[in-house]
């Protein structure tokens, strides 16, 4: 059979299994594919940015803007960007007729399939694509509505974020054991104490040198992830709170090795396996638990021990911060493992001086999405000359590129889109993937070998260099919005405790007389939705604080918090009277940044230690967490794990779920009569804020606070 026999094959059983003579590739030509097509440098009109704002009048702006309530379909996408910098490249970008996030969710609508939307299809075997509806109740095997909805939970979501959590945690283990091995790998144990504390609390002798002591708390770690599901984790038994590990064993929620769990569940999903609907959602809130302690808390003790526990400190994020005669180097994703050595090296008076010898002013390193707000919170980072801030969200990333002076955009795990070679090609930047889990088309990707680190962020650092000189020499047309938002970053359980004098009790204290009613966390994404793309997440904030509730942020919503000015200490003033008498006291904003949506351990570290303060279980608190605008299937993970801690969940937009009422009900309401949390909808920002207060307050009348 020949080559074009064999495509030939491909072609007529696509047609036949569709029932029609043509497939949908058919149609579609190579410049709808993510491959490098472009060689117009520059071929764009700065002039479309039109005119800058100073910060005032765009915070006033955002303001007045979030008001009139006009986040619809109707001038979209500009009514929904409130990040200005954002606002002005996408004007760029969408005149010179690129392809961008806003316009290809504009492209999307309305032919999204409302069947995927609520759950209701199942692509799992060859009998299908199968869907549910009234003339077809049930799919080819058998399976009905809510065992088809509650497996797509878990497959699709739930198994993906749990898995990709803890492979964070397990490339940070790594790390730190090639710190304790290999000293010469430019890593370094910035946080030796608190390698102390964590190892002691695994049951490990402290007393032994750092180095042996990283080594043997890394084994620790990545031996518990590897362990079979039968044997019950060590890290939930070492770090979980106490009534909460008493209730998930008499309810079978305790896990296994995380990567065990994420198997199993996944056989679970198998075509013709389990068909109970409710044991499909039990095993989320399990896979929650190890998502939280085999995943999040556990990577975020692994990195500050690395890079430094956070300390509170000002700092400034936005496209301004880019330098038109400074070698600008982006570094994105979620792991800064690679990124924080990268810096130290920059850091350093040979490296300016390479940068200085290429016709540079110097060279700077700016973080984006998540890995941008654990840098900037990260106390390693602070006051380093090779670190410059961070940039924003991850709907911004291709407009980043299009200011035609990132010279380096080095990415590792999650939040890179696909797209990035096109604009590399057409505005002269270099990327480059630094853990071979990420790979782009044309895309040069280094192996993630932490032993090697320094040499690898002398490889980065050198290409960067290049990438400059080429640049300039070529002359190109470059513009860079003059937006710089100032901000407070830092908080953690430590950082905020030591602000408080060394206990919670000052926070506890204005908890108890109703300065501050509750705490909620507005973590997780942004999403290119109409009546989002961070204007949801901003709403709702503005809600919140206005009713005395402290908010914490985590993820591309700490860029929102930050370009909206809600993490400058002057954002007091909008708070309510009892929660603006704190904030001004301690000169800290309403709204605290804990960093990336990783750094949620962070949170549940700090609620935990809340409520050991109180004597009471974590489900006793007067917390809700929130994803206003959640986006993939981490976010689904987390929902898991702040439902096995015993919280109110609230995310938007909905989750697909709605296709099946057992499915909804055992989420929103069940799990709760077992002493765990639940999930709530809603998209409308007014009834959002509503919920949340709602909540907190019978929380607050629970435990005995008008």
């Amino acid at each position: 059979m020949s080559n074009d026999d064999i495509k030939d094959s491909y072609e007529k059983s696509a047609e036949r299994m569709r029932g029609d003579g043509k497939t949908f590739v058919s149609t579609l030509s190579e410049e709808d594919s993510n491959a490098r097509v472009h060689n117009d440098y520059h071929e764009v009109d700065y002039g479309k940015a039109g005119e800058p704002m100073s910060m005032e009048d765009v915070h006033r702006w955002q303001r007045e803007h979030i008001q009139k309530g006009d986040q619809s379909k109707d001038g979209y996408p500009l009514n929904v960007i409130i990040d200005p910098a954002m606002r002005e490249m996408y004007k760029v970008v969408n005149d010179a007729g690129m392809t961008n996030v806003f316009d290809r969710f504009s492209q999307q609508q309305p032919t999204q399939c409302k069947f995927c939307i609520e759950g209701l299809s199942c692509q799992l075997c060859a009998n299908g694509p199968c869907r549910i509806s009234d003339k077809a109740p049930r799919g080819t095997c058998g399976v009905d509505r809510h065992t088809m909805v509650a497996r797509n939970f878990v497959y699709r979501h739930v198994t993906i974020g749990t898995a990709a959590n803890i492979f964070h945690c397990h490339q940070a283990a790594r790390t730190l054991k090639a710190a304790g091995e290999h000293p010469q790998s430019g890593l370094k144990i910035r946080d030796p104490e608190k390698l102390k504390k964590y190892a002691e609390m695994a049951g490990l002798d402290s007393s032994k040198p750092v180095n042996q002591l990283a080594i043997e708390f890394g084994d620790w770690v990545m031996s518990d992830i590897h362990s079979p599901f039968h044997v019950p984790s060590r890290t939930v038994e070492a770090f979980a709170p106490a009534k909460r590990k008493e209730l998930w064993r008499k309810l079978n929620l305790f896990p296994g090795g995380g990567y065990s769990e994420v198997a199993y569940a996944q056989t679970q999903c198998m075509t013709n396996f389990t068909s109970d609907p409710i044991e499909f959602l039990l095993q989320s809130v399990r896979l929650g638990v190890a998502n939280e302690y085999q995943g999040l808390f556990l990577l975020d003790i692994l990195q500050e021990i690395l890079i430094g526990t956070q300390e509170i400190a000002h700092k400034k994020q936005n496209m301004g911060l880019l330098k038109e005669n400074m070698v600008n180097i982006i570094t994105n994703g979620h792991m800064p493992l690679l990124s924080h050595v990268a810096i130290d090296l920059a850091s350093s008076d040979e490296w300016q001086q390479k940068a200085k010898a290429a016709g540079a002013e110097g060279i700077q390193i700016l973080g984006h999405v998540c890995e941008g707000q654990q840098l900037i919170n990260y106390g390693g980072t602070h006051d380093q000359k090779g670190y410059a801030g961070q940039e924003g969200e991850w709907l911004s990333q291709e407009y980043l590129l299009s200011t035609g002076v990132v010279d380096l955009f080095m990415f590792d795990y999650n939040c890179t889109v696909p797209t990035l070679p096109i604009f590399a090609e057409r505005f002269g930047t270099k990327l480059l993937s630094t853990h071979p889990v990420i790979k782009l088309q044309d895309t040069e990707t280094l192996d993630f070998v932490p032993e090697k680190m320094a040499e690898q962020a002398t490889k980065a650092l050198n290409k960067a260099i290049e990438s400059f000189k080429k640049r300039k020499a070529e002359n190109r047309k470059t513009y860079i919005p003059p937006y710089v938002s100032e901000c407070m970053v830092g908080f953690s359980t430590e950082s905020v405790k030591g602000a408080l004098g060394g206990s919670f009790k000052p926070l506890i204290d204005n908890i108890t007389n109703g300065n501050i009613r509750g705490i909620a966390t507005i973590v997780g994404c942004t999403t290119a939705r109409y009546g989002q793309g961070g204007s949801n997440i901003f709403k709702i904030t503005q809600g919140l604080i206005k009713n005395n509730i402290l908010v914490l942020s985590g993820g591309c919503t700490s860029s929102v918090m930050e370009y909206t000015g809600l993490t400058n200490p002057q954002a007091a003033d909008e708070a309510g009277e009892g929660l603006k008498t704190v904030c001004k006291s301690l000169g800290i904003p309403p709204v605290l940044n804990y960093g990336a949506c990783v750094d949620i351990g962070k949170m549940t570290h700090t609620a935990k230690e809340i409520a050991d303060a109180l004597g009471v279980d974590t489900n006793m608190l007067p917390i809700v967490i929130g994803a206003p605008e959640y986006l993939e299937q981490k976010a689904v993970a987390d929902a898991c794990t702040a439902v096995a801690l015993g919280w109110l969940v609230h995310v938007a937009p909905v989750p697909s779920v709605t296709g099946s009422d057992i499915v909804v009900k055992t989420l929103t309401e069940t799990t709760e009569t077992l002493g765990l949390g639940k999930i709530v909808v809603e998209m409308d920002a007014e009834k959002t804020v509503q919920i949340y207060v709602d909540h907190i307050e019978s929380k607050r009348k629970g435990l005995g606070l008008n």
